[in-house]
């Protein structure tokens, strides 16, 4: 069985400053571990799979418009997790929904337990709560407001060291929603 999971991937200049805050982490605070993956929003958290065609989720990506997503600053999930916050717009919350909904049909994939809290992972599993303080000190700091237009969903594999890009299913491709 693979690991994969589902995501937005913003486009490639914001990948890149994210992609930076997460070496900075590394670099200030000893946390990597975010760097095993691109910049992304988790639509549908990692889930095994001995799944190899998921081309149906072009089903599901043909019927959304692409739609503006905003980053605002940083936030964190208690004192181990740091991420570049997202403003939870309607249409990003809604089309969560939709997909998870229509995961767990297709795929028998699980709801996630927890309510989808759209966000940018910098740090996280390896950042040690000693050092935490000093991290959120650092990002808390820092202004980053940033907007991009979802083109379309994501699947990422786990390739045993590292996430990488299985497929992107492009949206629809008419005006995005504003």
């Amino acid at each position: 069985m693979r690991l994969y999971f589902m995501a937005l991937l913003p486009d490639q200049g914001i990948q890149e400053e994210v992609t930076g805050f997460k070496q900075t982490a590394q670099e200030r605070f000893g946390t990597s571990q975010a760097l095993k993956s691109p910049a992304h929003i988790t639509l549908i958290p990692p889930f095994r799979s001995d799944e190899t065609d998921f081309s149906i989720l072009h089903t599901v990506a043909d019927k959304q418009n692409p739609f503006t997503v905003q980053l605002r600053n940083f936030d964190r999930f208690g004192s181990r997790v740091i991420f570049v916050d997202v403003v939870p717009e309607p249409t990003l919350l809604t089309y969560q929904k939709v997909l998870a909904d229509f995961c767990a049909e297709q795929f028998k994939i699980a709801p996630d337990s927890r309510p989808f809290h759209p966000h940018m992972t910098v740090a996280f599993k390896d950042l040690r709560q000693s050092v935490f303080p000093e991290a959120w000190a650092y990002f808390s700091a820092q202004s980053y407001e940033r907007i991009f237009t979802a083109q379309g969903i994501t699947l990422l594999v786990h390739t045993g060291q590292r996430w990488q890009v299985a497929k992107t299913f492009a949206f629809s491709s008419a005006t995005p929603n504003r």
